[in-house]
């Protein structure tokens, strides 16, 4: 309900463009579709002189998809990624990556063998220090060129095949602007305005939920190798009944300019950044050539409030949890009673029935004022150039996290057959490479080794330190007894477990307001 197009309007319209392996985007690659690029650590195909992958078929399966998309072989990211390469690195035990040099999400180490978990953040519980270095780190995304992926601006077919590559170099930050835009963008059927826009790999269907999972994984993971700091993870904005936009500030995500208050303040390094936007690349039946363009806009609370008139509440919220079913008869904007359709904002959050775009809208008409898209569109390709877009995706995964939790549903939930293209269990979710299919995060965080500070349970470690026979008492939220360096770890935890959760109600928010 309040997911995409709270930025899905950010920045008008965007190129399209997809991500590729810088080692996969090659005449020979791309004529032999086999994209098994060698480890550095042994010069291997996928490492597999050490054990870390092989090169290996891919298979694609063969359940059938709903009536949506009623086309065949006009578009690239059907079968994903067959198109392209139909051989890819698999990677064994806890290796992943495109050539098997990274570790699955949760694992560390040279041997991918130390598990951790790393704990997501609500943003204003961060020191002044650590929000600096979280702009530091997204400034430093934009202005690095990645080393490992291109993007495409040309079809497969443009490339006639593979044989004339068409890439280009961008930074790290707008791969994943660019793989947003990508999944999301109307399929181009032949011709300049000839586009089917009823397809959406990753969003208004089952998967719009793992597939921003997996894409807050690999950002995460992208920012820690380019920084070399592996406990980096992206906060998350409560926007739960805020009255506007409050991380809209120069010390966070940029304040407004008093020039021009669509624009951003000059006191923010967003200020500088630029966006890939350029005229109608859909209309014109082309992808993008990766031209930067423009500045970032945004204008909060001048919304049309004809279409919404607030930020979504912490009873809607509850309301959208309460709901059972992940989704739902046609799994798509239709589906009444789904938590999915519900959280995403093509529904009420009080019935859960009909048609109703208050919250999806909410957020994106909201902060960014584009009330000619406001009132229609329901597309997100722009959407991921602001870096807004990642607090808030991490802040509805956690409400993913809590209904997956509470309700604890069996893997057959999640539909088999028949969803939208793109979305049934075994696809293979565009355009990742490595590839990742949309059951395997139809599982809780914790599995993937990431928690979120609001969901901890204090009372856990509470248990923990009564088990030991002393007596220890609080005042003014210090301890006062020495105790075993082990017990009085458990104790701090417990009490910042504790000062975290009163930080949340609404009660201390207001008195920290007033004084």
């Amino acid at each position: 309900m309040w997911s995409l197009i709270f930025f899905s309007l950010a920045l008008r319209l965007a190129p399209s463009c997809q991500q590729f392996p810088r080692l996969c985007a090659t005449p020979e690659a791309l004529r032999t579709k086999e994209c098994c690029p060698p480890w550095e650590g042994d010069g291997s195909a996928c490492g597999a002189s050490s054990g870390r992958g092989s090169c290996q078929d891919v298979e694609v399966p063969d359940q059938p998809d709903g009536p949506q998309y009623p086309f065949s072989g006009l578009d690239d990211r059907e079968r994903w990624p067959l198109v392209f390469y139909n051989r890819t690195c698999q990677c064994a035990g806890n290796f992943m990556g495109f050539n098997c040099a990274d570790c699955k999400f949760g694992y560390f180490g040279v041997n991918c063998n130390e598990r951790r978990e790393s704990l997501r953040r609500n943003i204003f519980h961060l020191s002044r220090t650590e929000r600096i270095r979280l702009v530091s780190y997204l400034n430093l995304a934009k202005r690095t060129v990645s080393r490992d992926y291109v993007v495409a601006t040309a079809t497969y077919r443009e490339m006639e095949n593979g044989s004339v590559p068409m890439f280009a170099d961008v930074s790290v930050y707008d791969v994943f602007v660019w793989m947003h835009y990508y999944v999301s963008r109307d399929a181009l059927i032949g011709g300049p305005g000839n586009v089917w826009t009823d397809v959406d790999f990753a969003h208004w269907a089952p998967a719009f939920l793992p597939w921003h999972r997996v894409y807050l994984l690999h950002w995460e993971h992208e920012i820690r190798k380019l920084t070399g700091d592996e406990s980096f993870t992206i906060p998350y904005w409560d926007w739960r009944d805020a009255q506007g936009c409050e991380v809209c500030i120069d010390e966070l995500m940029g304040g407004p300019s008093p020039q021009d208050p669509s624009l951003l303040s000059a006191g923010s390094v967003f200020s500088s950044w630029k966006v890939n936007i350029a005229a109608d690349y859909n209309s014109r039946g082309v992808l993008c050539d990766a031209t930067e363009e423009g500045p970032l806009h945004r204008h909060p609370g001048n919304q049309n409030r004809n279409v919404v008139q607030r930020l979504p509440t912490s009873a809607e919220v509850e309301f959208t949890l309460s709901l059972t079913n992940y989704d739902t008869g046609a799994m798509d904007r239709s589906s009444n009673m789904s938590f999915r359709n519900t959280l995403e904002g093509q529904i009420s959050s009080t019935t859960s029935a009909g048609t109703h775009t208050h919250y999806h809208h909410s957020l994106g008409c909201f902060i960014l004022n584009y009330i000619q898209h406001c009132t229609a569109a329901l597309r997100s390709h722009s959407s991921a150039n602001d870096p807004i877009f990642l607090l808030h995706h991490a802040f509805v995964d956690s409400i993913y996290e809590q209904w997956l939790r509470r309700h604890r549903p069996s893997p057959s939930q999640y539909p088999e057959s028949n969803a939208p293209i793109g979305h049934n269990s075994e696809y293979h979710m565009v355009p990742f490479l490595p590839l990742h299919r949309n059951k395997e995060y139809f599982i809780s965080s914790k599995d993937l080794g990431y928690e979120y500070s609001h969901l901890l349970d204090a009372s856990k470690f509470t248990l923990v330190a009564e088990f030991f026979d002393f007596h220890f008492s609080f005042a003014s939220g210090e301890v006062y007894y020495c105790f075993p360096l082990s017990v009085n770890l458990v104790l701090v935890l417990t009490l910042h477990l504790k000062k975290e959760k009163e930080k949340e109600n609404p009660e201390y928010i207001q008195r920290t307001n007033d004084a």
